[in-house]
């Protein structure tokens, strides 16, 4: 990415003005080609009303569908539009049947929201949560994954991209292992949608779910699903209701055959059409020259902080992508993140309580996690470094 595209692109995000924003795995800045187009709707709702605004811009929103499976490399139809990562994750897990005996695998980079539905599933039904061990590098283990395959697992789920650091797991190699097999493969995409060049194709994932406040660039309070039809037609959401259903005669109802059976009929469609302006400039950006800036700035920013006497980046595996973990000795992550903000970085601190599976192996303090975009500057990252610095 050359430097008068940076410019460019900072040009367009009016916070770079204002703050080193290092947390793009919490929420990103938008551009103001989003955030402009929220407010002219909500302002043109206003005047006209909710249902009238909705019909006459029912191309525009059917339009963000077409936007997200372009972004995916998927069909439109096999797109479902929420209001945030863990509902589409939700959505489809929530889908499954599962019966006692039945396993679900998972790897040690999972997060806690998805965990935690495991568990309450595992108590309900009497199912198995098995947790795959990591290779040497950190990432979920292939070997270990095959080994443990048989008849009984019914869902193979796994964290793209965890909250504890700059891991990438192999999805790519779990989804050909699943299809091989004829397991589902139900990937949580939420840090690695709109830093890393998806493609579903690739991933040979049965689903895929991901937020649009994180790398995407989107207003908060938006997400979406892709669901391959091989595995749609084969669940029935948890919940259903006008959208997502028919009501064809007093005692019957049909499903819809698409992405809208995981949807729900009221949401603000001026975040839609946010998202699909997040999702529109993304592609126009370029999806391989976004993981690639994104990439080398972490990669940057790992290298100068672990010059730091006293700092340890924690970050693993063979591939590693935009968001950079690390913690200073002597020094409470939460102090040291104050200590940026009050120099106007902003950064988040990830805790234990967001990856046990991880934790009762690598045993890792609270960190600071510093997640970088392709809007970043060396100028940005030195002036972490140095503030970091003067903490160690």
């Amino acid at each position: 990415m050359r430097e008068e595209d940076v410019d460019r692109l900072r040009r367009d995000t009016p916070g770079t003005d204002a703050v080193v924003h290092l947390n793009n795995a919490g929420s990103s800045l938008p551009p103001r080609q989003v955030t402009d187009t929220v407010l002219d709707y909500l302002r043109e709702e206003s005047v006209r009303g909710g249902y009238e605004t909705a019909a006459a811009h029912a191309d525009h929103i059917r339009g963000v569908y077409d936007g997200i499976a372009r972004f995916l490399g998927a069909d439109a139809a096999d797109i479902s539009v929420t209001d945030s990562a863990t509902r589409s994750w939700q959505a489809v897990f929530y889908a499954f049947r599962f019966a006692p005996g039945d396993r679900i695998l998972t790897g040690r980079a999972e997060y806690a929201s998805n965990a935690i539905a495991y568990l309450q599933i595992a108590r309900r039904t009497g199912a198995v949560v098995e947790v795959v061990e990591d290779d040497e590098s950190g990432q979920l283990d292939i070997a270990d994954l095959e080994r443990r395959l048989d008849d009984t697992v019914k869902l193979i789920a796994i964290t793209h991209v965890p909250t504890q650091g700059g891991l990438v797991n192999p999805a790519e190699e779990v989804g050909a292992i699943a299809e091989r097999a004829g397991i589902p493969f139900l990937l949580d995409a939420c840090q690695s949608a709109g830093q890393l060049d998806l493609d579903v194709r690739r991933l040979r994932c049965d689903a895929l779910s991901a937020t649009g406040r994180k790398y995407v660039r989107g207003p908060r309070g938006t997400g979406f699903l892709y669901t391959h039809p091989r595995l749609r037609e084969r669940l029935e959401p948890a919940m259903l209701d006008l959208y997502s259903a028919t009501w064809t005669a007093p005692e019957e109802f049909e499903i819809a055959p698409d992405g809208r059976r995981f949807e729900t009929w009221e949401r603000n469609y001026g975040l839609v059409l946010g998202l699909g302006a997040a999702v529109d400039y993304a592609r126009r950006v370029g999806l391989p020259a976004i993981e690639e800036r994104v990439t080398a700035l972490a990669a940057r920013l790992r290298a100068d902080l672990s010059q730091i006497a006293g700092v340890t980046v924690h970050d693993q595996g063979k591939r590693k992508c935009g968001i950079v973990t690390f913690s200073v000795a002597g020094t409470e992550a939460a102090e040291v993140q104050q200590r940026l903000a009050a120099a106007k970085i902003n950064t988040s601190i990830t805790r234990p309580t967001s990856y046990q599976y991880d934790q009762e192996v690598r045993n890792l303090p609270a960190m600071v996690r510093a997640s970088v975009h392709y809007y970043n500057t060396e100028d940005e990252l030195r002036a972490l470094t140095e503030t970091v610095e003067r903490l160690a």
